[in-house]
C-alpha cells in the first residue's frame, strides 16, 4: 500500500564501529565516539541536557530553529522524551512550536508517541495547533491512538478540544487505529466520547473489521458491547463482515465470538414488542410457579394427606414451618427480582445547552478514576465513569454497582442493593427445602399401612404416595443446586468478593498483588466482612492496607550509534551522508513509498488483509509493539 509501514526485525547499520557506553545521573545512554553526535542541539534536547543546550546556543551560536539532516527539529526530540525544561528553552530561543518535518509532523505529534503530556501542555500554551495534520492526515489524536497513549488522548481532548473522531487521508479515525492495535482503554475513551463505531474507511472497513483482522478479541468485545446488531453486519468493499474476515485470517476465537454475538442479537426481539417485554421477564415466573406448585403439592400430599396419619402438635409445627419459610422466601424472591440492584444513573447530557465544541467527557474531567488512569471504569454505553467494582450488564443494559452476576432465575442483576435480599432468599429456600424434604421422607417412611418388605414398600409408596414421592425427587434436585449456590455466596461474602470478580480474577488489575498473585484489597477479614454485610446489607468499597502507588513516568529514550534498538519505540535520526546516526530506542520507523503486493485478502492496491497485514503509516505508528522489533524511518 502507498506509504506503508514495514516492520523489520533489526536495523542495518551503515558501519560496524563499536559504540562506547556511559552512565550518569541515573540515566544510561550509549553514545557513539563521534563528537558531533555528543555536541549538537538535537542530542542535548533529547537528553534534556539544559546546560549543554545553553552552551551550544548561547556560546557556540547553534540554532534551535533549524532541522537536522533528516528534517527533524530539536523541539521534536525534546517533545519525544518529555523534556519540559529543554522544550521551554528551545521555544524561548526561537523554536517554532508548529514547525513541521518532511512528513508534516510537528513536535506535538512526537509528544503523542510517548504520551508526553507536560511538553504537550507547554506547546499548546505557546500556540501549537492541536488539530495539525501531517502528510497522511494524522493528527495528534491518531498518533496517541496508534501508541495507546490514553492519558495523552484524554488530556488533549478534554482540555484542548482536539477532535477525537477525525478521519485521516484514508478515512480512518483514531478508533480505527486503537481497534487495529488492540488498545482497549483508548477504545473505551473514544467510544465514551461518541466516536463513530461504524465509520468506514476507503476500504469499507469499520473499527470492528480491523480488530477482527488482527484477531484482537478484547477490542472486538469492547466494540460489540458498545454497539448494536447492525455493527456486526456491515460489509467492507469486498462484501465481508468482521466475522468473515476473522475466519479468513484464521482467528477462530474472534470469529466464534463475533458469530455467536450476532446469533444472540438476532434472537433478541424489538424492545417495544409484546414478545420482547415478555422475554424480559426471564425465568422468574417459571421459578415462582414451581415454588408455589411444590408448596401446594407438599401441603396436599404430605401435611394434610388423607392416607397418612394426623400430625401431632410438635411435628405439625415443623411441617408448617417449612411452608412459612418457603413463603417468606417468595417475598424475598419478589424483592430481589423487583428491587434496584444498584443501577448507576446514566449520564444523559443536555444536547440543547451543550456547546458544539464541548466534549461529553468534560462532565467527568476531574473524576479521580480517570486522573489515576483507570480507563476500564469508563462505560461507553451509560456514558459514566463507574466505580471500580461496578460492571455493565449486557442483559439489563445498565451499569450495576458491586455487580455480582445477572441471575436469569430472578430476572434481575444481583448487586450492591439487592444482594442481601438474594442471599436471604437462598437461605430461606434452602432451609424450607431441608425441612419439607425431611418431613416428607419421615411421613412416607413411617406410614403404618406400608408393608415391611422393601419391594412391596416401594410398590405401596409408588401407588399411595405419588405426590409425596414426586415432591421428594424435585425437592432433592433443587436443594442440591440451591445449597451449592448458597455456600458459594456465603464464601464470597465472608471474603468480600463478588462472583464477577472470582470469574475475572485474571483480568482485573486491582485483584493482583506483587508478582501478579491474587490479592483482594477489600477483604477485611471474615468477621468484619460478614458483620458489615448482615448489618448494612452490603460491604463498602474500602481497601484495606496500604495502596501501592505506581507512577508511569516518561523515561529516557536512549540514543545510540550504529546499534539496533532494544526496547520501547522510537525513530531513527541520521544525517544524509549516513556516517552518523541517532537511533532512539525501540521502534524505528521505515517509510516506504513503494506500493507492495502481498498475498491474501486484498481490498485494493492500498489495503491488504493478507498475512503481511500492511497498514497505513503513522508516526512510529505503534506497529512494532514487540520490544525486539523496530521500525526504521527513512
Amino acid at each position: 500500500m502507498a506509504s506503508e509501514i514495514e516492520v523489520v526485525e533489526e536495523v542495518e547499520s551503515r558501519d560496524r564501529e563499536s559504540a562506547s557506553a556511559s552512565t550518569g545521573g541515573g540515566e544510561a545512554a550509549a553514545i557513539g565516539d563521534d563528537d558531533s553526535l555528543r555536541n549538537d542541539v538535537y542530542t542535548a534536547a533529547a537528553y534534556g541536557d539544559l546546560e549543554k543546550l545553553q552552551r551550544l546556543v548561547e556560546s557556540e551560536g547553534c540554532s534551535v530553529s533549524e532541522p537536522d539532516g533528516l528534517g527533524y527539529y530539536a523541539l521534536q526530540w525534546a517533545a519525544l522524551n518529555n523534556r519540559t525544561a529543554a522544550a521551554q528553552y528551545i521555544i524561548e530561543h526561537g523554536g517554532d512550536v508548529n514547525a513541521a518535518d518532511h512528513t508534516g509532523q510537528t513536535a506535538l505529534h512526537w509528544c503523542a508517541v510517548r504520551g508526553a503530556v507536560k511538553v504537550a501542555e507547554i506547546l499548546l500554551q505557546e500556540g501549537a495547533k492541536v488539530n495539525a495534520a501531517d502528510m497522511y492526515g494524522y493528527q495528534t489524536t491518531h498518533v496517541a491512538a496508534q501508541y495507546g497513549q490514553t492519558a495523552f488522548l484524554y488530556h488533549v481532548v478534554t482540555k484542548w478540544n482536539a477532535d477525537s473522531d477525525v478521519p485521516d487521508n484514508d478515512g480512518r479515525s483514531p478508533l480505527h487505529w486503537a481497534a487495529y492495535e488492540g488498545f482497549a482503554n483508548c477504545m473505551r475513551l473514544l467510544l465514551f466520547l461518541d466516536a463513530d463505531r461504524v465509520r468506514q474507511d476507503k476500504e469499507g472497513c469499520t473499527p470492528l473489521h480491523w480488530a477482527a483482522i488482527r484477531g484482537n478479541l478484547e477490542a472486538c468485545t469492547v466494540l460489540v458491547q458498545a454497539g448494536k446488531k447492525e455493527d456486526l453486519m456491515v460489509t467492507d468493499n469486498t462484501g465481508l463482515t468482521p466475522a468473515q474476515l476473522a475466519s479468513d485470517k484464521n482467528h477462530r476465537q474472534v470469529a466464534f465470538f463475533l458469530g455467536n454475538a450476532r446469533r444472540l442479537l438476532d434472537k433478541r426481539c424489538d424492545g417495544n414488542s409484546r414478545l420482547s417485554r415478555l422475554s424480559k421477564l426471564g425465568l422468574a415466573p417459571l421459578l415462582w410457579f414451581t415454588i408455589i406448585l411444590l408448596l401446594l403439592t407438599y401441603i396436599n400430599s404430605v401435611i394434610t394427606a388423607s392416607n397418612l396419619p394426623r400430625l401431632n402438635a410438635g411435628f405439625a409445627f415443623v411441617a408448617w414451618l417449612g411452608v412459612l419459610l418457603a413463603s417468606a422466601g417468595l417475598v424475598m424472591f419478589y424483592r430481589c427480582s423487583s428491587k434496584d440492584p444498584g443501577f448507576i444513573r446514566m449520564n444523559v447530557p443536555d444536547m440543547q445547552n451543550m456547546k458544539d465544541d464541548e466534549p461529553l467527557l468534560k462532565i467527568e474531567i476531574d473524576n479521580p478514576a480517570l486522573l489515576a488512569g483507570n480507563w476500564s471504569q469508563l462505560c461507553a454505553t451509560c456514558k459514566i465513569v463507574r466505580p471500580l467494582r461496578a460492571k455493565h450488564c449486557s442483559t439489563c443494559d445498565r451499569c450495576v454497582e458491586q455487580f455480582d452476576h445477572h441471575c436469569p432465575w430472578v430476572s434481575n442483576c444481583v448487586g450492591k442493593k439487592n444482594k442481601w435480599d438474594f442471599f436471604l432468599f437462598l437461605i430461606l429456600e434452602v432451609s424450607a427445602m431441608l425441612i419439607t424434604g425431611g418431613v416428607t421422607l419421615t411421613r412416607v417412611l413411617t406410614d403404618p399401612l406400608a408393608p415391611s418388605h422393601f419391594g412391596a414398600w416401594l410398590n405401596h409408596a409408588g401407588n399411595q404416595h405419588v405426590g409425596a414421592i414426586s415432591f421428594l425427587i424435585v425437592d432433592f434436585f433443587l436443594f442440591s443446586g440451591v445449597a451449592a449456590l448458597t455456600c458459594m455466596q456465603a464464601s464470597q461474602i465472608s471474603r468480600n468478593i463478588t462472583t464477577n470478580e472470582m470469574t475475572n480474577v485474571m483480568r482485573y488489575s486491582y485483584l493482583k498483588g506483587p508478582g501478579g498473585r491474587f490479592r483482594n484489597p477489600y477483604d477485611h477479614g471474615c468477621k468484619k466482612n460478614c458483620s458489615d454485610f448482615l448489618i448494612n446489607g452490603y460491604n463498602e468499597d474500602i481497601e484495606c492496607g496500604e495502596e501501592s502507588v505506581q507512577s508511569e513516568g516518561i523515561g529516557m529514550v536512549h540514543m545510540t550509534r550504529n546499534s539496533a534498538p532494544q526496547n520501547g519505540f522510537g525513530h531513527s535520526h541520521h544525517p544524509a551522508n549516513g556516517n552518523n546516526s541517532h537511533v532512539v530506542n525501540s521502534h524505528v520507523v521505515n517509510v516506504n513509498n513503494n506500493t507492495k503486493t502481498h498475498q491474501g485478502h486484498v481490498h485494493s492496491s492500498q489495503c491488504n488483509h493478507g498475512k503481511s497485514e500492511a497498514v497505513p503509516l503513522g508516526l512510529g505508528l505503534g506497529l512494532a509493539r514487540n520490544g525486539t522489533r523496530s521500525v526504521v524511518a527513512s
